[in-house]
C-alpha cells in the first residue's frame, strides 16, 4: 500500500509496478535503439577513413568493395534502430495508457467510496478536470519522461566516452556548450511549473464554470442571464488564455536560444577540427563522426529541460490527483464488520448529535424508537434537521455522538452496502440518469425481471404512463429526467426504491413535486407497499401526516414534540403552528373535494375512479 509520505513522483511510478516485464522490453527497447543511433556515427568515420581515402597527392586510394558492404551496413542499422524505435515508442505509449488507465479508475472509483461530506464541498469541475488532463499528464510521463530519460542517460554518457575517444580536445570545445544549453532548459523549465500548475487549476475552474451552467441552463434562461453567464466563462477562458500564451511565450523564446547556442557549437567544433586534421592529429572521418556525435547530443541535452518540465508538470498533476485519493471518507467500515441480513425494522435513536463541524451542530440529543411496521413523520421549519435524520441512517453522515441502531446491533457495525441494501431512501433531490425508463427503475436490482418492474410501477402508479408511449419501458429518458415531468420523475425514483424490497423505507419530501390527484394515488399504493416496513416520511401532506403511527416535530436540531396527529394538535405548539400555516388549507380542500365526489352520481365516481 503506498504511504502519503511518499514523493509524488514515486507514487505515480509505482502504478508501472505490475507491468514490470512491460518495462523491462520498453527499456530494452531504448537500449537497441540507442545502440544501433551510436553506430552510425563509427560506420561513417570508417566508410570516409578507409572507403574513400586520399594519398598526399590528391589520389583516391580507397576500396569501392568496402563503400558497399559499409553502405549496406549502414542500411541494415537504420532498420534495425527504426524497429527498436518503434518498440520503443509502442510499448512505452502501451504502458503509459495503461497506468492512465489504472489512474482514472482509482480515482473514480475512490470517489465511489467518499462519503457526502466530501461531495458537499467538491467543485465537479474541478474533479472532472482532475480525472481527464491531470491524468493525461501523468500519461505523458510515463510514455515520455520515463521512457526518455532512459534514452537520454544512454546517449549522453555513450556520446561522452565516444567523443573523449575520437579526440578529446574536440570533446572539450563541445561539452563548454553542454552546460549552457542543459541548464537553460532546466531553469526554463522550473520556471514554467509554477504555470502549469496555474494552467491546470484554472482549467479546473473553466470546467466548473461550463457544468455548472450547463447544469442550470433552465435557470439561467428563465431569468435571462445568458450574457451574464457569457461573460463569466469568458473571464475563465481569458484568465487560460493569458497563462498559457505566458507560457508558450516563454518556450517560443527559448526554443530558437537553444538552437542558435548549438550551431554555435558545431562552428566551433568545425573551426577546430579543421586546425587538428591540418596538424595531422585527427582524420576527416573522425571529424565526420564526432561532428554526428555532437548532432546526436544535441537532442538529450535540450530534451533535459523538456524532460524536467514534464516531470514537473507530472508532479502538479500528481498532486492534484492525490488531493482525491488521500481524501479520506468520513464514513469508515469497520474491518469485522457485519452483514445486515432479514432485518426486522427497529429502529432506534439513542442520544444522537451531529455536526458538519466542530462549530455548527445540526442534531442535537435526539431520541427516536420506532418499531418495525411503524409510519413516522417528520416535520419542522427548514434547517430544523428532518433530512439530516433520515441520511444518518444509512450513513451517508456518520454521527458525532450517541448511536443509531437497528434490530439492536448499531449500524457502525454493519457493513455499508448490507445496511443500504435494507433501507430504500427516495431523495428529495430527484436524480435519473441517461437510460431508458427500464433501465433506471432497474438501477438498483439489475437482475429484476420484466415482471417485478412492473409491479413496482404499478404500486408507483406508472405503468399505465409508460405502456402509452411508443417505446414502453424502452423509452429514453433525457439527463436528469428532463424529459419528464417532476411527478413522473419522483414516481420512478419510487419504484426504484420499491423493486429493492427494503425493510427500511425513507421517503424524503417524496410528495412534494405532485399535485392533489397524483399524491393521492401515490399514498394509496404506499399505503399498501409501507405495511410491514418501518417508514420514515418527511411530507408536508396532510394526508400523509395524519395517517403516521409517530410525529416527530424538530427546531433547532431537537425534538420539540412527538406524538401522533389528535395529540398534537390539542397542544398549543409548533406542531399547531405548523397546522395552521399549512395543513389546515389541505384539510379544508381535502373535504371539500370528498364532499364534491360524494354528492356526484355513481356512474361519475366509477368512471373517475
Amino acid at each position: 500500500m503506498q504511504r502519503k509520505s511518499q514523493p509524488v513522483l514515486i507514487r505515480l511510478l509505482s502504478f508501472t509496478i505490475p507491468y514490470w516485464r512491460t518495462v523491462i522490453l520498453a527499456w530494452i527497447c531504448v537500449a537497441g535503439a540507442s545502440a544501433f543511433m551510436l553506430l552510425m556515427p563509427i560506420f561513417v568515420q570508417y566508410a570516409i577513413d578507409t572507403g574513400i581515402d586520399i594519398d598526399s597527392e590528391g589520389v583516391a586510394i580507397g576500396e569501392r568493395q568496402t563503400l558497399v558492404w559499409i553502405g549496406v551496413a549502414i542500411v541494415a542499422i537504420s532498420g534495425l534502430r527504426g524497429g527498436f524505435a518503434y518498440g520503443q515508442t509502442y510499448v512505452g505509449e502501451w504502458l503509459a495508457s495503461r497506468v492512465a488507465y489504472d489512474v482514472r479508475n482509482d480515482v473514480y472509483n475512490h470517489l465511489q467510496r467518499l462519503s457526502f461530506a466530501y461531495h458537499d464541498t467538491a467543485q465537479t469541475g474541478q474533479i472532472m478536470s482532475r480525472a481527464t488532463q491531470d491524468v493525461e499528464a501523468v500519461r505523458m510521463l510515463i510514455s515520455f519522461g520515463v521512457m526518455r530519460i532512459a534514452y537520454m542517460i544512454i546517449l549522453l554518457v555513450s556520446v561522452f566516452i565516444f567523443m573523449t575517444i575520437t579526440s578529446w580536445q574536440l570533446a572539450l570545445v563541445a561539452w563548454a556548450f553542454v552546460p549552457i544549453v542543459g541548464g537553460r532548459s532546466i531553469f526554463v523549465a522550473l520556471r514554467l511549473r509554477p504555470i502549469w500548475m496555474r494552467i491546470q487549476d484554472l482549467q479546473g475552474r473553466m470546467g466548473a464554470v461550463l457544468q455548472e451552467n450547463l447544469s442550470g441552463m433552465r435557470v439561467v434562461k428563465a431569468f435571462a442571464q445568458e450574457q451574464q453567464e457569457s461573460k463569466k466563462f469568458s473571464r475563465e477562458a481569458k484568465h487560460l488564455f493569458e497563462t498559457s500564451f505566458a507560457a508558450n511565450r516563454i518556450q517560443a523564446f527559448n526554443q530558437p536560444l537553444l538552437t542558435g547556442i548549438w550551431m554555435l557549437a558545431m562552428v566551433a567544433v568545425g573551426w577546430y577540427g579543421a586546425v587538428l586534421i591540418d596538424q595531422g592529429s585527427l582524420t576527416g572521418g573522425e571529424l565526420s563522426a564526432f561532428m554526428l556525435f555532437l548532432v546526436i547530443l544535441q537532442m538529450p541535452v535540450r530534451m533535459l529541460g523538456w524532460i524536467v518540465m514534464m516531470f514537473a508538470r507530472a508532479q502538479s498533476a500528481g498532486e492534484r490527483i492525490y488531493d482525491i485519493l488521500d481524501a479520506e471518507s468520513a464514513v469508515q467500515e469497520k474491518p469485522d464488520a457485519i452483514e445486515m441480513k432479514d432485518a426486522v425494522g427497529d429502529v432506534r435513536f439513542e442520544n444522537v448529535s451531529f455536526a458538519y463541524d466542530a462549530i455548527s451542530p445540526v442534531l442535537r440529543g435526539v431520541n427516536i424508537e420506532v418499531r418495525p411496521g411503524q409510519v413516522v413523520a417528520l416535520l419542522g421549519p427548514t434547517g430544523s434537521g428532518k433530512s439530516t435524520v433520515v441520511n444518518l441512517m444509512p450513513r451517508f453522515y456518520d454521527v458525532t455522538d450517541g448511536a443509531i441502531t437497528i434490530d439492536g446491533v448499531d449500524i457502525r457495525d454493519m457493513t455499508i452496502a448490507s445496511l443500504r441494501a435494507n433501507i430504500g431512501t427516495v431523495q428529495q433531490d430527484v436524480f435519473l440518469f441517461s437510460a431508458t425508463i427500464r433501465d433506471n427503475i432497474a438501477y438498483g436490482a439489475i437482475d429484476a425481471t420484466q415482471e417485478d418492474i412492473e409491479r413496482a410501477t404499478r404500486a408507483a402508479r406508472l405503468h399505465d404512463y409508460i405502456m402509452s408511449q411508443p417505446e414502453g419501458y424502452d423509452t429514453w429518458v433525457g439527463e436528469r429526467g428532463i424529459t419528464l415531468s417532476g411527478g413522473q420523475r419522483q414516481r420512478i425514483v419510487m419504484a426504484r426504491t420499491l423493486l429493492t424490497d427494503p425493510k427500511i423505507l425513507i421517503l424524503d419530501d417524496s410528495t412534494s413535486s405532485v399535485d392533489t390527484e397524483t399524491e393521492h394515488l401515490i399514498q394509496q399504493a404506499l399505503a399498501e407497499v409501507m405495511k410491514g416496513r418501518t417508514t420514515f416520511v418527511i411530507a408536508q401532506r396532510l394526508k400523509t401526516v395524519i395517517s403516521a403511527d409517530q410525529i416527530l416535530v424538530l427546531q433547532d436540531g431537537q425534538i420539540v414534540e412527538r406524538g401522533t396527529h389528535s395529540e398534537l394538535i390539542e397542544q398549543e405548539g409548533l406542531y399547531r403552528e405548523i397546522y395552521d400555516l399549512e395543513l389546515r388549507d389541505q384539510e379544508e380542500a381535502y373535504d371539500q373535494t370528498q364532499a364534491e365526489t360524494a354528492t356526484q352520481p355513481a356512474a361519475v365516481q366509477g368512471e373517475r375512479r
